[in-house]
Parts: C-alpha cells; structure tokens; sequence
C-alpha cells in the first residue's frame, strides 16, 4: 500500500489571494501507481526524492529520477506514473493565486518549461513535513504555512533558476537578464535606485549590461531608468493634484530641481508646464467633443 502524508486546505481559509498553499504531501508510491489523464484546476509541483517514472504533457513524456521535479499547469491534461521496478518517493505542492504564474515564471518554470533538476540537500521535505504540522484552520497555521510555503520556493529557486539558465541558449539567456532589469526597475524606481544597483540585482557587470541594453532595447540603463521615472511623472502630473516636489520623490529623485531640469530636458518644458499645458489641451478637447456631440443632436435633417 502506498504509503503517504497529506494536507488539504479549505479555500474560505485563505488570507493570501496573490499567492497561497492549496495543499501538500509526500509519499513512497507502490509501483506502477498512476494519476490520470486528469486536469488540474490549480498549479502541482512535485519534486522526486527518490525512484524513477514519467510524465506526459500535451504529447510529450518525460522520465525523470531523483532530483528532477515537473509541474502541472492548471486546466492542461496531464499523466505520470511511477516505475515498476523504482517506483517514486515524491512531494508536491498545490498552489494557487492571482500572481502564481508570475511568481513560477520568476524562477523559469511554466510555459515550456515543466520539467526541472533541483540539487536540494533535504530542506524540501522538512519543509513540506513542516507544513502538514498546521492542519487547524486558525491565524496561526495560515500565517505559518505562508511562510514555509515561501521559504520552499526560496530554496527551489536558487537551484531551478541556475538549472534553467543552462539550459538556455545565449540569446535567451540575455533576454532573460534584460527582463529581470526591467522588472526590477518597475518595482523599485522609486526607491533611488542606479543603474548599479540593477546590476548587482542580475549579478551582472554594468558594462556587460550596458552591452545587453543596447542589443536588446537600443538604449542604455541609464537612460531606460530616467525615462521610466519621468514617464511615471508625466502621468502622476496629469492624473493627481500632489506637488512637484512630492512626485520627484515617488519617482526616485532626492531632489526636486534635479528632477524639473531632467524632465524639463527630455519634454522641453518644466513640470508646471506640462500640468497646465496638458490640463488645458484636455479641456479644450472635452469642449470640442461635446460641441461635436452637441451639433449632431440638434442639426436638423435635410429637406
């Protein structure tokens, strides 16, 4: 009989809607045991301690061994089977949430990539066997297996992403540094970054992501990074009432005369300006659309 561990969680229960633990398990599989064809309705990960089996996915079959992991991807029909003769000792981990996909593709899994090799030296499974400990439905068990459930996806993503990186050819590869700038840009502008701390971010030297920048998106770091800040600007500048002085700081300058001449540089007037300048562009546009409207109302039709 298979022998196994599992923990099921009640949806109602969840507190973390972007990114949350639907259940978890482990087992020691007998052999030529099986699960499909079936659909998922949330993501499964599992990671193979130790045996052997296969997966297939969308026409494809993957044996895989110990060390090795695959996902299945929500509402994708799926099958794995352990072997005859080493069957499977395996966990797995269902997750869910608005931002789970993002968060998988992060390390490089989903899409194409749904199968992976991770050197872990037991930390998975002592944490999953952490997990199981929480089955009670209060504030403790949910903040608890939110935070083991990310410190495991801590550990695999520091083994899964150096695997996937290998696996990528250099062009992905350098697609994927420049993504992880860009990324890391829009999450952080705000904060005063530099270019230099971008390059620390994809452990990179700045002269070889300078070199990726241009290949990749005709520009530099530098000047990708300030016209991101000004573009968030132009719109805080249309959209809110806040000072110039507060939106330089939201958009990572120190100082607000350093922003007004950078922006002043790049549209040719001072942030005042824009404002009014845009504002009036805008109602005179509303004007115009309402006359229009207001013209084919009342023209009376030809006789």
């Amino acid at each position: 009989m298979e022998e196994s561990y599992v923990l099921h969680l009640q949806k109602q229960y969840q507190k973390f809607s972007d990114f949350y633990l639907c259940y978890c398990g482990h087992a020691r599989c007998e052999p030529l045991h099986s699960y499909g064809p079936a659909v998922r309705p949330n993501y499964l990960l599992h990671y193979i301690l130790d045996g052997r089996g296969t997966y297939q996915v969308e026409g494809r079959e993957y044996s895989l061994g110990k060390g090795d992991g695959f996902l299945i991807e929500p509402n994708k029909q799926t099958f794995y089977q352990a072997s005859q003769e080493d069957p499977w000792v395996y966990l797995w981990v269902g997750i869910d949430g608005a931002n789970c996909e993002r968060c998988l593709r992060s390390i490089g899994l989903g899409g194409p990539r749904l199968v992976f090799h991770c050197e872990d030296d037991g930390q998975l499974l002592e944490l999953v066997e952490a997990m199981l400990t929480y089955n009670k439905p209060d504030n403790e068990a949910d903040f608890m297996l939110q935070s083991l459930l990310c410190r495991f996806f801590g550990s695999l993503a520091r083994s899964v992403s150096r695997d996937v990186e290998k696996q990528l050819s250099k062009t992905e590869r350098e697609n994927l540094y420049v993504h992880q700038a860009l990324e890391y840009i829009r999450n952080n502008y705000a904060n005063g970054i530099t270019v230099g701390d971008v390059a620390n971010y994809v452990v990179l030297n700045r002269s070889y992501l300078f070199t990726l920048f241009q290949r990749v998106l005709g520009i530099s770091p530098r000047d990708y990074l300030a016209q991101f800040r000004l573009t968030r600007a132009k719109e805080q500048l249309t959209l809110t009432e806040a000072s110039v002085a507060n939106i330089a700081m939201s958009c990572g300058y120190q100082d607000p005369q350093v922003f007004s001449k950078a922006f002043k540089q790049q549209f040719g007037v001072t942030p005042l300006k824009y404002r009014r300048q845009d504002r009036e562009q805008a109602r005179c546009n509303l004007e115009s659309h309402l006359a229009g409207t207001a013209e084919r109302v009342f023209r009376k039709p030809e006789e």
